[in-house]
């Protein structure tokens, strides 16, 4: 191996194991952070599951250009995980919007300039369904950005466009990976993750009734080892790849896993949807669901399976093993 590879985004709950999947498969990383007071725990968390001496961590912003040029100079690909992630509707959807898509367009302009191969983007399901309620999707699928979809959704959908729009007429491969709600332990400590919040809400007794939400989901080791395959198998190069169950689970039947698991404050009875709009006139947490209460989208993640050669992880194993990993 021995090729250099910049990963932004390394102390987020992907960017960690996107970073020991690289580690372990014997590439030189280059990982960014905001700032370096994170550097020392991520390199800590990192050291329990893989090498770290091909590891070298830099500052670098998605809101500023300081410091991208230097760190994706001698890379052959990059893995842009890094994107602002907030669990609550915000007030003003550019500060989603902004961070997103300039943040892309900065990462991947700084690859283009570089002569990055190639570089694997971290979407999300959110810039393929979100619009169109209840459904059938696959990788050609886009989210209606015009549809009120949240601001989270909108970010990732107008991100991706921007990232596919700039290398149309370069030579840098651009690969997409599409992930649903993510699951399973994370390294080190707890990360500021919407699938980690709401996982300690369920098990914790902080959501007492869980609201009428079908999601598909993926395991966040299973994201990362697709991220590495996706960088380097050639059939992958300009697609996009669908990370998630085909069938949605119900919040209605994730609870009753984690019951089955020993969990037992998590709730036991649906949450009224009246219930849940009212409350949502307050609870920006709320808001920020309505747009999928009641929907059902199945996810085409074929191409995942047979491109990348993905064999998906028991989603029950995820769920229990995320919960195990919160409640130590």
């Amino acid at each position: 191996m021995g090729e250099r590879v910049l990963l932004t985004g390394i102390t987020g709950y992907i960017g960690q194991h996107c970073g020991a999947e690289l580690l372990n498969h014997g590439y030189e990383v280059v990982g960014t952070v905001r700032s370096q007071t994170k550097a020392a725990a991520a390199t800590a968390a990192l050291a329990e599951v893989a090498p770290v001496d091909k590891l070298t961590i830099v500052e670098a912003d998605l809101l500023s250009d300081d410091g991208w040029a230097a760190a994706v100079e001698g890379c052959t690909y990059v893995l842009h995980v890094a994107s602002p992630f907030f669990l609550s509707e915000p007030e003003d959807e550019s500060e989603f919007i902004t961070p997103a898509v300039e943040g892309t367009k900065r990462v991947v302009g700084a690859a283009m300039r570089s002569g990055v191969k190639r570089l694997v983007l971290t979407s999300s399901v959110a810039s393929i369904s979100a619009g169109h309620g209840s459904g059938t999707f696959g990788p050609e699928s886009w989210s209606d950005t015009n549809a009120d979809i949240g601001a989270y959704s909108k970010s990732k959908t107008l991100a991706e466009r921007a990232a596919w729009d700039m290398v149309e007429d370069g030579d840098m491969e651009l690969v997409v990976i599409n992930p649903a709600a993510v699951l399973g332990p994370s390294l080190g400590g707890n990360p500021d993750a919407q699938s980690v919040a709401l996982m300690t809400e369920m098990i914790t007794g902080k959501m007492p009734m869980y609201p009428d939400l079908s999601l598909g989901v993926v395991d966040v080791r299973d994201v990362a080892r697709l991220h590495v395959k996706a960088m380097t198998t050639p059939a992958a190069s300009g697609k996009r790849f669908i990370a998630s169950t085909a069938e949605p689970i119900t919040m209605g039947r994730m609870a009753e896993v984690l019951r089955g698991a020993g969990f037992d404050k998590a709730p036991k009875r649906k949450a009224p949807t009246p219930l849940l709009r009212l409350m949502s006139l307050f609870d920006k947490d709320v808001k920020a669901m309505l747009p999928l209460l009641g929907t059902r989208a199945v996810l085409d993640n074929s191409a995942t399976i047979e491109i990348l050669d993905w064999q998906p992880t028991p989603f029950e194993e995820s769920a229990v093993e995320m919960a195990q990993a919160i409640q130590r």
